[in-house]
């Protein structure tokens, strides 16, 4: 007769269930509460000052650059090699697209400024896809390409007006920044706001209906429902925050900045690319093992520079954002934005054995990197502390990430 004790000890927890029914990753709620617990200790010790609008619109322009970057990072780190050039390269595309907008293009405003962005953009996937090539067909390791990427593009932005800062930028440009002018206003907010929560709703009903139609299983009505509710009040939230800061010297609400709108239009991209896609297939197929990867007919080196090109053309979009909230263009652009990006990655839940990671994730790392930096800022804790900060965390994320792994079933 089998014993209740043992019933007892065997039988799997309620919050554990709850979770596995509603399909929540562990590590990314593991994530979400240690960020509230990061914003509320941060907000404590500032008195107040981390949770106000102002403070908490310029995090989300922040984030929007490291998340940018982050993105491709996960798809590098995946795929078991890593990019420590893409500050510098960061900082040489925004220089070229700053130099070109300012002393060389004379097309009019209605040309010049979107011509400079997708000079930028080519250029970013240009580079990244050269060094793709010396790793995948040349055999050279990443980690000694792109520090060579990093030196390399460091001093090229410095060569490109040899030194010299480049400004002012096109007027239309600076919206794309965030800016006093950067953010599309309380009504389309609201607008952008009712289309999300729509666009949940539908994906939540087709869903289901495809899971019953095929015989899937799938989740209890009320968790359904529960986390649509939960999406809808996070999205509203955001944006009655966003809608909370005003224009300078007005009552004129600033609503959701651009660089956010550009930032979620690139993880909706890479999303798709990464789950609908049969790239994103093989760059999750490579990480977790090249060999059979290669066997199984992938083929790995063209997916390889491909990765890094993607991991460049970010880069350049990034660029674009940063030059336009700096209304110039500056040498030191991106320096050690690589440590910011790499840690966002990590931190999100990209395993550094490769094969594992997400878009959402390397985005919740981003806004955790960026919330520890502008607490820091508030408090007055000097630059190079902050360093000293940031490599902490670093160190615990891979710390976590190892043991996470390792008691993993």
């Amino acid at each position: 007769m089998p014993d209740p004790m043992q019933k007892i000890l065997v039988e799997e927890p309620a919050l554990s269930r709850c979770l596995k029914q509603a399909e929540i990753d562990s590590r990314m709620l593991a994530m979400i509460i240690a960020l509230i617990a990061i914003w509320v200790t941060l907000n404590f010790l500032t008195d107040g000052i981390f949770f106000t609008a102002r403070n908490m619109y310029n995090l989300a322009v922040q984030s929007s650059v490291v998340g940018i970057m982050a993105t491709g990072m996960v798809l590098v780190i995946v795929c078991r090699h890593i990019d420590l050039s893409v500050g510098s390269l960061l900082g040489f595309t925004g220089m070229v697209i700053a130099f070109l907008q300012v002393h060389v293009f004379s097309l009019g405003a209605a040309w010049n400024w979107p011509l400079t962005i997708l000079c930028g953009l080519v250029l970013g996937g240009v580079i990244g896809l050269w060094q793709g090539w010396w790793i995948a067909y040349r055999g050279v390791p990443s980690f000694v390409i792109t520090l060579a990427g990093l030196l390399m593009f460091r001093g090229a932005a410095y060569l490109v007006t040899d030194g010299r800062t480049v400004a002012p930028m096109d007027k239309t440009y600076q919206i794309l920044g965030g800016g006093i002018d950067g953010s599309i206003g309380a009504l389309w907010s609201w607008i952008f706001a009712i289309v999300v929560i729509a666009w949940m709703l539908i994906h939540c009903m087709t869903s289901r209906r495809s899971c019953i139609k095929y015989g899937f299983k799938v989740k209890p009505m009320w968790i359904q429902i529960l986390l649509l509710a939960i999406g809808a009040a996070l999205v509203c939230g955001f944006v009655i925050l966003m809608n909370a800061y005003h224009k300078p010297r007005t009552e004129i609400p600033r609503g959701i900045p651009v660089p956010v709108l550009i930032m979620i239009c690139v993880v909706v991209v890479m999303n798709l690319l990464t789950k609908i896609t049969r790239f994103g297939r093989y760059v999750f197929a490579i990480g977790g093992n090249p060999e059979a990867a290669e066997l199984s007919g992938i083929h790995v080196k063209k997916i390889t520079a491909f990765v890094f090109m993607v991991m460049g053309i970010l880069c350049g979009v990034a660029a674009v954002i940063t030059t336009a909230r700096l209304n110039a263009g500056a040498n030191s652009m991106g320096t050690l934005a690589e440590l910011n990006v790499i840690a966002a990655a990590v931190i999100g839940g990209t395993s550094l054995a490769g094969g594992q990671g997400t878009i959402t994730g390397a985005i919740l790392g981003a806004v955790i990197m960026q919330s520890l930096d502008s607490g820091m800022v508030l408090l007055g804790i000097s630059s190079a502390m902050r360093q000293v900060v940031i490599g902490t965390v670093l160190i615990l994320a891979v710390w976590f990430d190892v043991v996470y792994n390792r008691n993993r079933p």
